[in-house]
C-alpha cells in the first residue's frame, strides 16, 4: 500500500495541490465549511431523536427537509478531504490521527446505516405516538459522540506529535503508522 501512497504522492496533481500557493488553503477551508453544514445538520436530526429538544417538530418532516442538506455536506466534505489526502498522502496516510479518523468514520457510517434503516421503517410511527425507541436514542447520541471524535482525530492530523520523521518513537507506534525508522519520505513535507 505504501508504494502506491508514494506513487500517488509524485503524481503531477499532488505535487501542484502541494505547492499551490491558494488552492490547500481553500480547499481546506471548504473541507471545514462543509464539515459545519454536515454535523450542524445532523445534531438537529439526532438532538431531535433524543427526545428532549425540538418535540414539536415531526420526525418525518424534519428528515424531510434536513437531510439532503445533510446529504450534501457530507458528500462535498468527502470530496474536499479526499483532495487534501490526495495533496499530501504520505504524509496523511503514515498519520496516527488520520487513521483513527477513517476508523471512527467507518463505524460512524455502520451506525448511521442502521440508523437510517430502522429510521425509514418506523419513523411515522414515531410521528404518531410521540415514542422514539431507546435503540433509537442511544444511536442518536453514538451519532453525535461518533463524528464528533471524527472531528476532533481530523484536526489534530494537522499535529506531528507521531509523524514518521519523528523518530525515534516507540515500536508500537512505527508499527500502527506503517513507518519504518529510517524512513525519509517526509523530507520537505513538515511545513504543510
Amino acid at each position: 500500500m505504501l508504494e502506491f501512497i508514494e506513487w500517488l504522492s509524485l503524481t503531477p496533481w499532488s505535487i501542484g495541490l502541494r505547492e499551490s500557493l491558494y488552492m490547500y488553503p481553500w480547499i481546506e477551508s471548504a473541507h471545514v465549511l462543509f464539515i459545519a453544514i454536515f454535523f450542524g445538520t445532523l445534531l438537529f436530526v439526532d438532538l431531535r431523536l433524543t427526545g428532549h429538544v425540538f418535540q414539536e417538530l415531526s420526525i418525518s418532516q424534519m428528515n424531510k427537509r434536513i437531510l439532503p442538506l445533510t446529504i450534501i455536506g457530507f458528500v462535498f466534505m468527502c470530496i474536499t478531504g479526499f483532495l487534501l489526502f490526495y495533496a499530501v498522502p504520505i504524509r496523511n496516510y503514515q498519520n496516527l490521527f488520520f487513521r483513527i479518523k477513517f476508523f471512527l468514520i467507518i463505524i460512524a457510517g455502520l451506525n448511521a446505516y442502521y440508523f437510517h434503516k430502522t429510521m425509514n421503517k418506523e419513523s411515522k410511527k414515531w410521528d404518531k405516538d410521540s415514542h422514539i425507541p431507546s435503540r433509537m436514542k442511544q444511536s442518536a447520541l453514538a451519532s453525535l459522540f461518533l463524528w464528533s471524535l471524527v472531528i476532533i482525530s481530523g484536526r489534530m492530523i494537522a499535529y506531528n506529535w507521531f509523524d514518521c520523521g519523528r523518530q525515534p518513537q516507540p515500536d508500537f507506534i512505527n508499527f500502527l503508522i506503517s513507518c519504518t525508522a529510517d524512513s525519509d519520505l517526509y523530507e520537505g513535507l513538515d511545513g504543510i
